[in-house]
């Protein structure tokens, strides 16, 4: 529809109430005679509770309550997503407790809350709580834990194995390693990250006892999945007695699509104190308690004949799950990670095992990319070495091996059948856009600078849209996968569009409102966009795994599709035509081969004012709805090409040109894709380079636990980058969408990891975890002798 439809840069109209401090997120929510809570995390990743003594902290001024887990008469969070060992027997799904019960296992593992008038006078009384504790010994460490004899966090996971999971076909696998002409291995480390959004995790619970309902504002990315798993497993009460709302929310990144025990307190809470309870975290808190991400160790292997064609690939990776079951933590690790493995590449055969492990940390789960990014870094740093030791350009080598244009539907052999791509043109794509064949001649200009320059090469592709509901209910999900929406139409033509994915920082206002202006011809200003309120909402799944336009954009499609439908009955009747015969396109409805129609207002207006109208044999109002479940995921991918130079003196990385190219199938706004690739890119590169969680491997204690000592990338880290777009259609949906929200975290690690090993590889040093720091590089380079 002109400048605002399907292909317009259009402006972020939410961007208005954010820019001039009009945003209402969670803890800008007050409710009348409302409490504000305070939790007692423990100091120790693992001990005994011997006792808790709170006979101080409730005489403390403005305290009306503490609870301790020995006061809770609920159910404990729930997991998810149920894996299935390579033995056929169920993953090891321990309890989690709103409230420790008995033992602690992770710093800041919850021990009581304090509820009070005001939240300083909470935090004073849960200083002055007494808790007895008699601490054990502690384990941080995946392959430290599952060693036999360690510290057990859980009797019923014997070497703390939460599941044994494996994909492919390991004999097919182990007869190509067998002829294979060269064998590439390498142990990988995949770093524990903390998402650090920018707001804090909060929640604001309130219980009406009139009529039992129960109201939940939170910050949470799938209001109606935190409805149903709150509502049925640890209140135990009836789906429809529960409201969740979720308003402006900054920043997910998947860390907010998990429930949490604060969610589930204050809504308990509440409905025992009979007033309004509140909690928002601080930032130590979230560094402490928010789910964390990656903490994969692996080690992976690449067959190859003698042209450098890859025969098979052999994995074996400890994944690290935390002290607790996060909500779709073992899905992260197991179907997201392995079934990526193929990458973009016809390897015949893949095998991949992975040990889900428990530790005394913060629980491990969803975050930017989710076991995608873990993937892709296995694959292309094998490509990436494999091409070094066979002495073949890393280009070429991608291209001998990407599956080709014409194979398409591709079955891999982990279980995807990708529908559509064009690898070869995004390669060429970025490498003409990064001056690849000039590349010699800068690294011979930052040596004479004394700098060594590398040049890394990372291909991605990336499982989108979760689906179908009944392949992930087979696979363990204990949610379905679909999405809904609900178009509105108002007697003067003006759209409400009601829609169970959730924005927080995607841009849904925008882009949905452009695909309705463009479906029904309608003014930009005329439609607005609700979502995150289950109380409003028809049933959703909520927002995750670059899912909203692909799969709430298709559902929001169909609900349009409904909408014309029914409005060519009504034309059909106003104009006096067969029904056969009416036409819509540019907003108005009209009688095929002549100049009579009625515009799309006009229409709506008969529907809500039937003076016109075919009333016996038509529903008066304009208002339909739509849900989707796709039939296959989408399968984004793309190419991206890092440029880095290294301080020989100092180790620091510095980061000189970035280039990408990305297929996203339709692109709706070409400026929030770009907006969207950016961010993701900063996070990818902030992993490859900056941010690393540490644990003391001997207390359990989080070194990291602030920005004083985990670094955050800044805009003084990075270049502009030079991002082209490709474009091959997804087969599977009418807009042909793929997704493009986590691409950058995706490809970018590795990329960048590969631009740095490039760069070093003159001095003989062939391998580094992420991040890349000047500690670590430096270390590196004297240990080579090179300092």
């Amino acid at each position: 529809m002109g400048s605002y439809g399907i292909g317009a840069a259009v402006r972020r109209k939410e961007d208005i109430r954010f820019l001039t401090g009009k945003g209402t997120y969670t803890d800008d929510i007050n409710r009348p005679g409302q409490l504000q809570a305070c939790l007692l995390r423990s100091p120790h990743a693992h001990a005994q509770i011997t006792g808790i003594d709170t006979t101080r902290a409730r005489a403390a001024p403005g305290v009306a309550a503490i609870f301790t887990g020995a006061d809770l008469q609920v159910g404990g969070l729930p997991c998810g997503w149920l894996i299935t060992s390579k033995d056929g027997s169920p993953m090891v799904e321990p309890p989690r407790p709103l409230l420790a019960q008995g033992k602690v296992r992770h710093v800041g593992d919850p021990v009581a809350v304090v509820v009070a008038e005001t939240r300083e006078q909470a935090e004073a009384a849960a200083d002055l709580i007494e808790v007895g504790y008699k601490e054990m010994p502690a384990v941080v460490a995946a392959d430290a834990a599952i060693k036999p004899g360690g510290p057990l966090l859980f009797d019923a996971a014997p070497d703390n194995l939460c599941f044994d999971w494996h994909l492919g076909d390991k004999a097919a696998v182990d007869a190509a390693f067998a002829r294979a002409h060269h064998v590439t291995r390498l142990d990988l480390v995949n770093n524990r990250l903390v998402s650090n959004p920018m707001e804090p995790r909060a929640a604001i619970g309130e219980h009406d006892p009139a009529t039992g309902d129960y109201t939940l504002y939170t910050t949470s990315q799938a209001p109606h999945v935190h409805r149903l798993l709150i509502a049925a497993f640890v209140l135990q009460l009836p789906e429809h007695k529960l409201r969740v709302v979720a308003p402006d929310v900054g920043g997910g990144f998947g860390t907010k699509g998990s429930i949490y025990n604060e969610q589930a307190l204050v809504l308990w809470l509440a409905a025992r104190l009979g007033r309004p309870v509140k909690w928002t975290a601080d930032r130590s808190e979230i560094f402490l308690t928010d789910n964390q991400a990656r903490d994969h160790l692996t080690k992976a292997e690449l067959a190859l004949d003698k042209d450098g064609r890859f025969l098979a690939m052999r994995v074996a990776t400890l994944a690290n799950l935390g002290a607790y079951l996060g909500s779709f933590a073992p899905a992260i690790p197991t179907w997201c990670y392995g079934t990526l493995l193929a990458g973009n590449y016809a390897t015949p055969a893949i095998y991949v095992e992975v040990k889900g492990v428990f530790t005394n940390t913060a629980p491990v789960d969803a975050y930017r990319g989710a076991g995608r990014p873990e993937a892709c870094y296995v694959v292309e740093r094998l490509v990436d070495r494999a091409a070094r030791e066979m002495k073949i350009d890393p280009a070429e080598l991608r291209r001998r091996n990407f599956i080709a244009n014409g194979a398409f539907p591709y079955t891999t052999p982990v279980a995807l059948t990708y529908d559509s791509g064009d690898y070869f043109k995004t390669l060429e794509m970025a490498l003409t856009a990064a001056d690849y064949a000039g590349f010699e001649q800068r690294r011979q200009a930052s040596a004479a600078h004394g700098k060594l320059r590398g040049i890394g090469i990372a291909t991605y592709i990336e499982a989108c849209a979760m689906a179908p509901s009944v392949m992930a209910g087979q696979l363990g999900a204990r949610a379905g996968f679909y999405e809904s929406a609900q178009v509105r139409v108002h007697p003067t033509g003006g759209i409400t569009v009601f829609t169970g994915a959730h924005s927080h920082g995607q841009g849904h206002e925008t882009t949905f409102a452009q695909l309705v202006a463009d479906r029904l011809g309608l003014a930009f200003n005329q439609i607005d966009i609700v979502h995150g309120d289950t109380g409003r909402i028809p049933f959703g799944m909520g927002t995750y795994a670059s899912r909203s336009l692909a799969v709430g954009g298709t559902a929001l499609v169909k609900a349009m599709d409904k909408i014309v439908n029914k409005g060519k009955k009504i034309a059909a009747h106003m104009l006096e035509a067969a029904e056969a015969d009416i036409e819509f396109a540019d907003g108005k409805f009209s009688v095929a081969g002549t100049d009579r129609a009625v515009p799309f207002a006009q229409v709506a207006f008969s529907a809500y004012v039937p003076h016109n109208f075919p009333i016996e044999t038509l529903e008066p109002g304009l208002d339909e709805t739509a849900f989707y479940d796709p039939t296959n995921f989408t399968y984004p991918a793309g190419c991206y090409i890092a440029e880095v130079e290294i301080d020989r003196e100092t180790g620091t990385v510095a980061l000189v040109k970035f280039t990408g190219a990305d297929d996203f199938g339709r692109v709706i706004n070409p400026m929030i894709v770009e907006g969207q690739v950016h961010g993701a890119l900063v996070q990818g590169i902030g992993q490859a380079l900056y941010e690393n969680t540490i644990y003391d491997a001997a207390s359990g204690q989080l070194k990291t636990g602030s920005f004083m000592d985990y670094c955050m990338p800044r805009a003084d880290n990075f270049i502009p980058f030079t991002l082209e777009t490709n474009t091959t259609l997804c087969a599977h949906n009418p807009l042909g969408a793929k997704g493009c929200g986590e691409a950058g975290t995706i490809g970018a690690p590795p990329a960048i990891m590969n631009a740095v090993l490039d760069a070093l590889a003159p001095l003989g040093i062939t391998d580094l975890d992420m991040p890349a720091t000047p500690e670590r590089v430096f270390r590196a380079i004297a240990q080579h002798g090179q300092a």
